[in-house]
């Protein structure tokens, strides 16, 4: 199980201590966890960089190291009582985007079997575009005072933090087209695949989501947003006030994401290979043993996923945490999730209708799938992708 961490592709490291792998290593399987590039250094994109690669693509690099990380597994993974045959690739966030990229992407072919996408597909957490090399460099070209890559690599690296490059880009190499074309061709890789969010991603002020705004705000962003869709997403969540806009708006960024992941694991399904999709709600308490206030947040879950426990966990997390590490070992192992023990979790086809494991206080099966949100944002990934 190689594990790829998160932080927004300009921060993180596979050596912080809440990616300790001890405890899933102690389920059987053989624990990797890697650094990549980040930040500038990682995907920053210029036409000279492109002129020299060799595959006329810059940017990504991060990415590449990833996939170099694979293969050095792939080819010594045995030495450690790894089966380089049978590789499953995990991650969060910016981790959890690489690996959606890296399931579309010709170099990373026959370097994992399965794939773990946390909080996070190609297109993020919830639904947008990947960025093109062109726009990419565009964008480098106006931030910068120096135009040459030989300017560049003679500055001190204090003075390239105004470089902000820190995305995925479709650079026809690594990611040769934007992946959302890839899996509707179904040119994919033919992994299996395990997919999910939680309930209040919203709440780490996420890209594209809001939990304060107010009534005419969450009105006015719809109507942007969704155009003639706009009257359809207010029916969906209804407000009239401030504090039913905030709840309406953290609700909706969590659905995106939601359904954002449903589509993944059915682009999978319809390609003939197991998918499964989780949906976290399990509020942590603080250290006074209160529920922490942004709810089952962005990032909530890798405690479970690591079991690593909080000052203030208790005999329900201990418990959701032993439970959903079995669940992952046992996707990495066989391609499905369920073993003795465990609540019954069911394979993953459609993406309006299945039903998603909820990962929460109680282990179980949604009662009904949102079918009529998950239909809305479909349309909203259609309309993304004209």
């Amino acid at each position: 199980m190689v594990f790829v961490y998160g932080g927004g592709f300009f921060s993180g490291n596979g050596g912080e201590a809440r990616y300790d792998s001890e405890r899933m290593a102690s389920k059987g399987v053989v624990a990797v966890t890697l650094n990549y590039r980040l930040g500038p250094f990682g995907f920053f994109t210029h036409p000279e960089l492109a002129k020299e690669s060799g595959h006329n693509a810059a940017g990504n690099y991060g990415v590449m190291d990833t996939i170099a990380a694979l293969q050095w597994v792939k080819k010594n993974i045995a030495a450690f009582g790894g089966d380089p045959n049978n590789v499953t690739i995990y991650g969060e966030s910016a981790g959890a985007i690489m690996i959606g990229a890296l399931a579309g992407s010709p170099p990373a072919k026959g370097l994992f079997n399965r794939a773990i996408l946390e909080s996070g597909t190609w297109m993020g957490v919830v639904m947008a575009k990947v960025a093109s090399g062109a726009d990419a460099m565009a964008r480098s070209a106006q931030t910068l005072g120096t135009t040459t890559i030989a300017e560049l690599r003679a500055k001190p690296v204090a003075e390239l933090t105004g470089v902000t490059s820190a995305s995925l880009v479709i650079d026809g190499y690594i990611v040769p087209e934007d992946p959302s074309l890839t899996f509707a061709k179904g040119n994919q890789l033919g992994i299996d695949i395990l997919a999910g969010s939680n309930k209040d991603e919203g709440t780490f002020n996420l890209p594209g989501c809001t939990s304060t705004t107010t009534l005419a705000n969450f009105k006015a962003t719809a109507e942007k947003t969704h155009g003639d869709a706009a009257e359809t997403f207010m029916k969906l969540y209804p407000a009239s006030n401030d504090a039913e806009a905030s709840a309406q708006s953290l609700m909706a960024c969590g659905d995106n994401a939601t359904y954002n992941h449903r589509q993944v694991a059915a682009a999978q399904a319809k390609k003939g290979k197991k998918a499964w999709v989780y949906y976290f709600t399990r509020v942590p308490l603080n250290a006074q043993g209160v529920p922490q206030p942004n709810g089952a947040s962005h990032t909530t879950e890798l405690a479970y996923v690591f079991g690593i426990p909080g000052a203030s966990w208790n005999d329900t997390d201990r418990k959701l945490s032993e439970t959903m590490m079995s669940y992952w070992t046992n996707f990495a192992a066989k391609g499905d999730p369920n073993g003795p023990g465990l609540p019954k979790w069911p394979q993953f086809k459609d993406a309006i209708k299945d039903k998603a494991m909820v990962l929460g206080d109680t282990v179980q099966v949604e009662t009904a799938a949102p079918s009529e949100k998950n239909t809305f944002y479909a349309g909203v990934h259609a309309k993304l992708m004209k």
